[in-house]
């Protein structure tokens, strides 16, 4: 078989797939261009927009959701104008309770000097703006469109938050990269979770998917760095602080304090000698 053939025939096998799968994805670049937008709609950093421009600004926002949609979900039964209208709805919901993360970022994180310093150049807050976007689309039963979202914020930031995870407001995210919250998880409010955080499955099967694979962490609970808690059994109490590098697969009474209890020696020269 000469080259020609062999080029016919990938491409015979691409349009084949290509055709197939075009069908049930949205175009991931369009996808990120409409976040893009809205982000910027709603924290704008680079200029403010005219006061008469807002309306127009959003309503394009809306139709280029609504076509983003379209391009993927029109046969399958989905009422995407009533699915778009929910959403913008919403968004000031969204908003307000993005602006209560970002404050509590400000009071926590003695490095912030302002609530628009977290807002503009925080990972962490940028990941929990995608994610609380991704979420609602979700709730919507819009499939496809918020994984795109929270892999792409995924990729920008080192923080992984599943779309379908339920995390109440506010969240803290410091520093961020590593996180891994799985799609089962359940944060209550005033939860603070520092980098490299994971809050995981214990085993890793498709017939779990519809199970609770992913533990709970109730309100005013601080995770520091490095630590990891698996299972969908496993309750994080309210009022616990976690402390870095603990495995925890159990959960854990209200107001705990858990650490690891290995001991670190600093010896001086002579004593090393």
């Amino acid at each position: 078989m000469n080259q020609s053939t062999n080029t016919q025939s990938l491409i015979s096998l691409l349009k084949k797939t290509h055709n197939a799968e075009w069908e049930a994805t949205p175009s991931s670049r369009d996808a990120i261009r409409w976040l893009d937008d809205l982000v910027q709609f709603l924290f704008p950093s680079n200029h403010l927009p005219k006061s008469s421009a807002y309306e127009g600004i959003l309503k394009k926002n809306q139709i280029d959701l609504e076509n983003i949609l379209l391009s993927y979900l029109e046969p399958s039964g989905i009422d995407i104008t009533g699915v778009v209208a929910d959403f913008y709805n919403s968004l000031e919901g969204i908003y307000q309770n993005l602006r209560l993360d970002a404050s509590k970022i400000n009071e926590y994180d003695p490095a912030a000097t302002s609530v628009n310093e977290v807002i503009v150049s925080y990972p962490g807050f940028y990941a929990i703006t995608v994610y609380r976007l991704a979420n609602h689309l979700s709730r919507l039963g819009i499939p496809v469109l918020p994984r795109i979202l929270s892999e792409f914020a995924h990729g920008k930031t080192g923080v992984d938050i599943h779309p379908n995870a339920q995390i109440d407001v506010p969240f803290m995210i410091d520093h961020g990269t590593g996180i891994v919250i799985g799609a089962t998880t359940i944060i209550g409010k005033n939860v603070s979770i520092y980098q490299g955080v994971t809050l995981g499955a214990l085993q890793v099967a498709k017939d779990l998917a519809e199970i609770k694979r992913h533990p709970t962490v109730e309100d005013n609970v601080i995770i520091y760095a490095r630590t990891t808690i698996l299972g969908g059994d496993t309750v994080i109490g309210k009022n616990s602080v976690i402390g870095g590098s603990v495995f925890l697969t159990k959960s854990v009474e209200p107001n705990s304090q858990v650490f690891n209890t290995h001991q670190l020696r600093i010896l001086n020269r002579q004593e090393a000698s």
